[in-house]
């Protein structure tokens, strides 16, 4: 392989997590709509019924991410490592989690709507996982070539 396409290599690996990244802060913005939109018009009884009364003592209506539990997010959840083979398996692994979260969310509720949104972007993590493996396939060759030529 010439030096030309470990650069190209690169590119493309830059690019995939790029644009992947972005997607995902997306996911977020959508997420948040869907809730929002959700609790809008709900009373505090009926937010309190739906198991949501902590979140509204502490924030009202506002957006806080956190976990089903309350647990606050935190940049802590995100992993990385200084090998990418190692980082893009976490990516992986994190795509499967969404997806099957996205499928959790979906069992929960009969609404067409947010069953649509929650489908849409159970796919899209369903498109990252490949994207990823993708990547991951080609950093391992790159990789494996560099063992080999030393």
């Amino acid at each position: 392989m010439r030096k030309y396409a470990y650069i190209h290599l690169d590119n493309i690996a830059k690019a995939v997590l790029t644009d992947i990244g972005t997607e995902e802060l997306a996911h977020w913005e959508i997420v948040g709509t869907l809730i929002y939109k959700i609790v809008d018009r709900a009373s505090p009884e009926e937010l309190k019924e739906a198991g949501i009364g902590p979140h509204y003592a502490q924030h009202g209506r506002a957006l806080y991410p956190h976990d089903a539990a309350g647990v606050p997010w935190t940049a802590a959840y995100i992993q990385s490592f200084e090998d990418p083979i190692t980082s893009l398996h976490e990516d992986l692994a994190a795509e499967e989690k969404a997806r099957a979260t996205y499928e959790n969310l979906i069992n929960m509720t009969d609404d067409r709507g947010v069953i649509e949104t929650l489908s849409f972007l159970r796919e899209r993590e369903v498109v990252h996982f490949q994207r990823f493996g993708e990547t991951l396939r080609l950093v391992q060759e790159h990789m494996d070539h560099i063992k080999h030529k030393r």
